[in-house]
């Protein structure tokens, strides 16, 4: 998740056009509001709900089979779905695979996806109460004092550590790059976060904060651009966001890992959407 690096100083106008482009992302037609179901494939065929076809997986792939009657298309080739279709995932990915429904039969897509060793599919209808109700998500005003300087000290290895996630029955595991350090106003001692390291040098860290089920949802995310060579980083809380498990009871988001706990309130960035 890459970044740029920010000051205490940034201009209004950057602060709202970071939020205007964040609501519009999630206000995307089948984006993270507009979902509406999980359900574990079965290993024998079986309708799952509302969702049209015959759905099944074994350990390696996942199958659909559908009749004209089902209105069933193939998102990529548009092509009406007739007859049996495979896929295979790797773990953690998704494949948005078919969409039924609405009058040009694109109002539900069917994402595939693998998480935990298992086959899944999640519904996102267009016209979900999340999305059409949507105004943009509360936010605490910008706080200059809660943009404050840190260090990166990085592993000699990224370390892997076990983690829940926001779907009980899926496992989920956090590579550990290193360790964020920074204090907060008016705390005399630091903190370290456990951060994992995107391909482009960026960081990324999970955190709890004394604010969760107050005032914020159960966790929060936030990026942070590359370190320069010193290690030096700027944590923006300005710009700690919400998982999509904030919105929906459909998501699969990660938890933070056991010491990313911040003993503070970490009043800025996005409140809980819900509340």
């Amino acid at each position: 998740m890459g970044t740029e690096p920010r000051s205490a100083e940034e201009p209004p106008e950057q602060w709202a056009l970071f939020r205007a482009r964040r609501d519009e992302a999630l206000a995307e037609p089948h984006g993270w509001l507009t979902l509406t179901s999980f359900q574990w494939l079965p290993a024998e065929p079986a309708v799952l709900g509302p969702v049209p076809g015959l759905w099944s997986a074994d350990g390696a792939s996942a199958t659909v089979t559908a009749s004209a009657e089902d209105g069933l298309t193939e998102l990529v080739t548009a092509q009406p779905l007739t007859g049996t279709r495979t896929a295979t995932l790797d773990e953690e990915e998704s494949l948005r695979w078919v969409a039924y429904g609405g009058a040009d039969g694109h109002r539900t897509e069917v994402e595939l996806a693998r998480r935990g060793g298992r086959y899944a599919v999640r519904t996102r209808d267009a016209q979900a109460p999340t999305l059409t109700a949507f105004t943009g998500v509360p936010t605490f005003g910008h706080r200059p004092d809660l943009v404050v300087p840190g260090r990166f000290e990085p592993y000699p290895e990224p370390v892997p550590e076990h983690i829940r996630t926001a779907h009980p029955d899926v496992p989920g595991t956090h590579l550990t790059a290193g360790e964020g350090r920074f204090g907060l106003p008016g705390q005399e001692a630091g903190f370290r976060l456990h951060a994992s390291q995107d391909d482009d040098g960026s960081l990324d860290v999970t955190f709890h904060d004394s604010t969760n089920g107050v005032s914020t949802a159960g966790w929060r995310r936030l990026g942070i651009a590359p370190p320069g060579e010193d290690g030096a980083v700027v944590l923006d809380f300005n710009r700690a966001v919400n998982y999509p498990s904030a919105f929906t009871p459909y998501g699969t988001c990660p938890l933070p890992v056991p010491a990313n706990r911040v003993a503070a309130p970490i009043e800025a960035g996005e409140k809980d959407p819900l509340r």
